[in-house]
């Protein structure tokens, strides 16, 4: 109850500057309501927890089928009549109060509906926050300073061979996670750090938005037809800061300008996984070497410092910079092999066979509970709101 109340107070912390008219409006046209959002999540503890675990009534099963985000698409959910703010923070209070019921009642079982209902209010918190920036209504401090906070820059080689990929049978995943499995990924090399601005901007002065050669054929119709340009906040940010609100067309044409390409998520996976001595997390240990190049200025990237050639590795492998913006795969998304939907098909299988691209590795407004190093993130390769950079791949030649 502890970890869901200090989640609940920055839910609520979040959107306590915004009056009642800038919650219950449509503040972008790809996005929901604000108040939309917090009365889905009451909706959703109350069916997870609450009434499925709990084994209580629902609440309010009139709202049911207004906050199913199946049932109630966005495109809909700004022109029918929600809870207004006070009772969408009413229904919060009511369910929260029936939760600590069915928990004091029945425990929290082996934990995954617990975290379930956790962790889906902390991923609409990331959600309500992109329709805030869209709207220029975050709150004071975010996004935070997101400039490199490490000194070291270039390439890192990763050897070829089998790992363990997804996330581990015991303990929380998402079904998309699971199963385990090994998976043969020849070597490559990949950039340490996400594209910066300062690389955004060079990518553009070169005509990136016009040479259509860098493009695939898809990108740039969608190009064409939407008109679209850089995000008005790379200009405005600062040079180093990680390129924000990339698409995955804009992305894979950075890369071919750049002569590289988008990781698979195997090869994200795996970079995120070696651990100081380029050993990998697989059962069989295999040990490889980690060799760091100097300098980005071959991809329009220039560092500041070449010089520099000792890598600092972190939680997430060899990659710097993971957490600050989500960074956008070449994957398709699909189940793993073995995959077995759990505990709802709705949440990540009705997805596969898609355009759907994989993002991987969170951003700075991703609760680190749920960006762990398997979670896999997804999204049509148009959307551009969401707080995505890209980090570039190569081949070993």
């Amino acid at each position: 109850m502890a970890a869901l109340d200090t989640v609940r107070e920055r839910t609520l912390a979040l959107v306590a500057h915004l009056s009642d008219e800038q919650l219950s409006r449509v503040l972008s046209p790809i996005m929901s309501p604000l108040v939309w959002d917090l009365a889905h999540i009451a909706a959703y503890e109350d069916l997870w927890l609450a009434h499925r675990h709990g084994g209580l009534e629902l609440l309010r099963p009139d709202l049911a089928e207004l906050y199913d985000a199946f049932e109630t698409p966005r495109s809909v959910r700004g022109q029918i009549e929600l809870l207004d703010p006070a009772q969408a923070r009413a229904y919060l209070s009511d369910v929260r109060t029936r939760s600590a019921e069915a928990l004091a009642g029945r425990g929290v079982g082996d934990g995954t509906i617990y975290e379930l209902v956790l962790r889906h209010e902390l991923q609409h918190t990331e959600t309500m926050r992109q329709t805030m920036a869209l709207a220029g209504l975050l709150p004071a401090g975010e996004p935070p300073d997101l400039r490199r906070d490490v000194a070291v820059g270039g390439w890192s080689e990763i050897p070829g061979g089998p790992f363990e990929m997804g996330a581990q049978a015991e303990g929380f995943a998402y079904d998309n996670e699971r199963p385990r499995h090994v998976v043969d990924v020849a070597a490559f090399q990949i950039a340490s750090l996400p594209v910066s601005n300062a690389a955004w901007i060079g990518f553009t002065e070169d005509g990136g938005y016009k040479r259509r050669e860098w493009w695939s054929q898809e990108g740039w119709t969608w190009k064409l037809e939407q008109q679209i340009a850089p995000d008005p906040g790379v200009a405005g940010g600062h040079l180093d800061a990680p390129v924000c609100h990339v698409s995955w067309f804009e992305a894979q044409a950075f890369a071919t300008a750049a002569g590289a390409r988008l990781p698979s998520e195997a090869e994200w996976e795996k970079a995120a996984t070696m651990d100081s001595s380029g050993t990998t997390g697989s059962n069989d240990r295999q040990t490889a070497t980690v060799t760091r190049s100097r300098g980005l200025e071959d991809m329009g990237h220039p560092t500041g410092n070449g010089d520099r050639e000792a890598a600092t590795v972190t939680g997430n492998g060899i990659l710097e910079g993971v957490g600050h913006v989500w960074e956008w795969t070449s994957s398709r998304f699909e189940g793993y092999p073995g995959f077995v939907a759990y505990p709802y098909r709705e949440y990540s299988e009705v997805f596969f066979g898609g355009d759907y691209r994989v993002l991987r590795g969170g951003s700075w407004a991703s609760s680190p509970r749920v960006a762990t190093r398997t979670f896999r993130n997804w999204d049509h390769p148009i959307r551009r709101q969401i707080f995505a950079g890209v980090r570039l791949a190569r081949d070993v030649s």
